[in-house]
């Protein structure tokens, strides 16, 4: 197992986050136009994280995957679940889902929920996630479905 430390993200870790994000979401192998088409919801600055508790994953001090925590209609919500791709694999996206849903539990959340890449579905259906919804989405006409998923807690 990978020695992963996790701590609160800071705002100037933003840069390399946002690669985090971009690298991982392009590991999926979607056309570039989409990925330029999302680059903007993939960038985050320095204020998102100051607003948006975030906590980032690393090994031997490089960082290698984030998340962030928020609550919506009282229950807690999971975005942003990124993992370096050269990293995937290792645990560490495990680990921060671990992370999340015990700071959850310990908010006294019963249901942590999530909006899923459609890629990443079976990652999180292997950490016992059940799809209950879906948001419908469109990228250049190219209709799209995206899964909401829950954890109980």
């Amino acid at each position: 197992m990978t020695d992963i430390a996790i701590r609160r993200a800071l705002p100037d870790d933003a840069e390399v986050l946002t690669n985090i994000a971009i690298a991982a979401k392009g590991h999926w192998g979607y056309p570039e136009r989409w990925m330029q088409i999302w680059k903007p919801e993939l960038t985050f600055n320095a204020e998102y994280f100051e607003v948006n508790e975030s906590w980032a994953a690393s090994i031997k001090d490089q960082l290698v995957g984030f998340y962030t925590l928020l609550e919506k209609d009282g229950d807690a919500w999971l975005e942003n679940l990124w993992v370096l791709p050269a990293q995937m694999g290792r645990g560490i996206g495990k680990a921060l889902l671990g992370h999340a849903l015990r700071l959850a539990q310990a908010r006294g959340y019963h249901i942590l929920r999530l909006e899923s890449d459609p890629n990443a579905v079976g990652f999180y259906e292997k950490m016992g996630a059940h799809p209950v919804g879906e948001r419908r989405s469109e990228v250049e006409g190219q209709p799209r479905l995206l899964p909401i998923m829950e954890l109980k807690l």
